[in-house]
C-alpha cells in the first residue's frame, strides 16, 4: 500500500487523546490515525447495487416496545 502525506488540522484535545491511546497501546499516532481515516473512508463508501438481504418474517410486527420487553425479561430473569 503506497502512502501520501498530507496535512489535517485537529482539535488539541483530540490529538492529546490520540497520543496518549498509541502511548498506552505502543503503536504510532500516524498508525492510529491512519486506522481513524481508513474508518471514515468505509463509512463513505456507497454501494453501486442494493444488498440482498433477506427478510425475517416472524408472523407478527415487531415493535419497539416488544424488543424492550423481551431484552428486560432476559435481562431480570435467572
Amino acid at each position: 500500500m503506497a502512502l501520501r502525506r498530507t496535512t489535517v488540522m485537529v482539535d488539541e484535545d483530540d490529538l492529546r487523546a490520540v497520543k496518549s491511546a498509541a502511548q498506552r497501546e505502543g503503536r504510532p499516532e500516524s498508525e492510529l490515525i491512519r486506522e481513524a481515516f481508513h474508518l471514515v473512508a468505509l463509512r463513505a463508501q456507497r454501494w453501486a447495487v442494493d444488498w440482498d438481504v433477506p427478510v425475517l418474517d416472524l408472523g407478527h410486527e415487531v415493535t419497539a416496545e416488544g424488543v424492550d420487553s423481551i431484552v428486560a425479561d432476559s435481562i431480570c430473569s435467572p
